[in-house]
């Protein structure tokens, strides 16, 4: 029996907006409309909204999904085009983990200093924490890694 988008929702843990979107993106086949213009989803469509959640939460962008989804309903196999992907997704992950360390043992040693900073410092006296950051090596690898963003001109 279909169910509408507040079941489905329910049944997923989505909102019923993010069902719209799929929809909208091709994401969910086989939505009809009743007479009154109501969307009703097959019982399948529980799995396929809990495939999309768990892909997102592996890495894999809406986009992503649009064309893997695309070539699977079409009769294709996209498997080896998924498998590079997650393959993508496991290198960036080891790479942040890397990252992770390295600024966690920064922090470390940051805090620690800071607190021999602040031990120095009379009490209501700046003791310029946040500018000792510029020295911190990996701090500042981090800071250059980020993708840079185009400004906007107002």
């Amino acid at each position: 029996m279909n169910m509408g988008p507040r079941e489905l929702g329910q049944a997923t843990g989505v909102s019923t907006d993010t069902l719209r979107h799929y929809e909208r993106l091709g994401l969910l086949p086989g939505v009809v409309r009743t007479r009154a213009g109501y969307r009703r989803y097959p019982p399948a469509t529980v799995d396929r909204v809990l495939l999309i959640q768990r892909s997102l939460i592996v890495g894999f962008s809406l986009k992503d999904l649009v064309r893997v989804f695309g070539e699977r309903d079409r009769g294709g196999a996209p498997c080896r085009s998924v498998r590079a992907l997650v393959g993508e997704r496991l290198n960036s992950l080891a790479e942040r983990i890397e990252q992770l360390h390295a600024l966690r043992d920064e922090l470390t040693t940051m805090v620690r200093d800071w607190d021999k900073r602040l031990a120095r410092t009379p009490a209501g006296k700046p003791a310029h924490l946040l500018m000792a950051m510029g020295s911190r090596p990996a701090i500042e690898r981090l800071r250059q890694a980020r993708p840079k963003r185009a400004r906007k001109v107002l």
